[in-house]
């Protein structure tokens, strides 16, 4: 058999379970060699915690791709999460055309907004930068408001199925060859995935929990494209990312106190039986 090997890039928050203190031992659960690009070093990541460190690792991006070139190391599949600055972005697009192995599954989650808005530190800059990034993916994982800043549409939390479909053809006109649209919700009490796959549109959906955890999109995004890699459908990569998903919700939920992440731990045994 092959043993591709995935590229991640995104910062390390190295108390909070998310970014890279995710991707790498879920995807690694699924049976893909991982291997990681830090864009940043925090000491916990900011959704909660106060006074946290930053390293800045921008500038020593260009010399690790120097070094694999050198090395002649190159990747089966890139997924990029969440990048702080537009000089990040263009560094990553020089990893898509330097270090991509033939046929490589460059994957984006556009992470830079949620609820209507931009994250802190993010302007309209950046989102013009993430647009010729998403524009060269081959799966790209918007959320509502990332993919409404992605093709210029008014954020509306009211929609349909139409709005929905709308956006959808704007980003596969950008040039983004498959969309995985997360947390769409056609039904009270209930929320879903839609998956664009070459041209053909479906939907998978489920309960939406009462209590939501910082780092389930990390979380999400890993397991499907460790999904993905392993060889699935995009449906089925993305349904098992989601049930995945649920279920460390549902285990967090039983924890005293653990607000600052979900615990995808606990739970990683069903992830690689869902694989199986």
């Amino acid at each position: 058999m092959t043993y591709p090997k995935i590229l991640t890039v995104q910062d390390i928050s190295c108390v909070g379970q998310c970014s890279l203190t995710v991707a790498l031992p879920i995807i690694s659960a699924c049976g893909v060699e991982t291997c990681v690009l830090p864009s940043a070093v925090l000491s916990t990541h900011t959704g909660g915690f106060s006074g946290c460190t930053f390293r800045d690792l921008t500038e020593d991006m260009p010399a690790i791709k120097d070094h694999w070139k050198k090395e002649n190391i190159s990747f089966q599949a890139i997924y990029t999460g969440y990048l702080g600055s537009a000089k990040q972005i263009e560094y990553v697009a020089e990893l898509f055309n330097e270090v991509a192995a033939p046929g490589c599954l460059k994957v984006v989650d556009p992470a830079m907004a949620d609820n209507g808005k931009l994250y802190t530190g993010f302007d309209a800059a950046f989102v013009e930068a993430m647009k010729g990034l998403c524009s060269k993916a081959d799966y790209l994982f918007p959320n509502l408001t990332e993919a409404c800043l992605l093709t210029d549409t008014e954020y509306n939390p009211d929609y349909d199925r139409a709005y929905i479909d709308a956006i959808l053809n704007k980003l596969t006109a950008m040039g983004c060859k498959n969309v995985i649209f997360t947390g769409v919700s056609y039904a009270p009490g209930k929320t879903g995935v839609v998956v664009l796959e070459n041209g053909e549109c479906s939907y998978y959906e489920h309960d939406k929990l009462p209590n939501s955890c910082h780092g389930t999109g990390d979380i999400f995004a890993s397991a499907f494209v460790g999904a993905l890699v392993r060889g699935k459908s995009a449906f089925d990569a993305a349904k098992i990312a989601a049930d995945y998903t649920v279920e460390c919700i549902k285990v967090t939920a039983k924890m005293e106190n653990h607000w600052y992440g979900a615990a995808f731990e606990p739970v990683l045994g069903k992830l690689i039986g869902m694989l199986a």
